[in-house]
């Protein structure tokens, strides 16, 4: 897992919105990734649902807000379709963004883990946690990085096993 204070690898990917490149928002805006096991499942399904439930909050800070998962792009459709996801979930093909981000997998299986990344204006990573983070943890790290002040308390990762 990437550590705060690192560099934000960049990418270009295919998402249900169209493509993603990162550089593209590297600098200009903060980044929120949100790396997640699998579409269609109870705990995917309710992270993904509390962040389009917070698109508000999000865009207060003017945050680019991406889950990222090998799944298929059509995959990604039908499930963003079907909970009315208004941001883009990216397609992660052959796990390339994941290695990029040193997100691991779940007991060593096939899954990802579920990590949530912020990155900051200045493209460094201002957040890292494993797991499903309240919304307000992630926001806390938007406004200390809107303000020009690092948070007073890193979130440390835990393990997760679920899924």
């Amino acid at each position: 897992m990437l550590r705060i204070g690192q560099a934000a690898p960049v990418f270009t990917a295919d998402s249900t919105q169209g493509s993603i490149r990162l550089e593209e928002h590297i600098g200009k805006r903060p980044i929120v990734l949100i790396f997640y096991p699998k579409d269609n499942t109870p705990g995917c399904t309710a992270q993904l649902c509390a962040v389009r439930d917070s698109r508000r909050q999000y865009a207060e800070y003017d945050a680019l807000v991406l889950g990222v998962n090998a799944g298929s792009l059509e995959s990604h459709r039908q499930f963003a379709e079907k909970h009315g996801y208004d941001f883009p979930i990216v397609h992660d093909e052959g796990g390339r963004i994941r290695d990029l981000y040193d997100v691991g997998k779940i007991l060593g299986l096939f899954l990802q883990q579920r990590v949530v990344y912020a990155i900051g204006r200045t493209g460094r990573i201002i957040f890292a946690q494993k797991g499903h983070p309240p919304t307000a943890d992630i926001l806390e790290a938007l406004k200390y990085d809107r303000e020009g002040r690092r948070m007073p308390l890193e979130a440390e990762p835990t393990e997760e096993i679920e899924e």
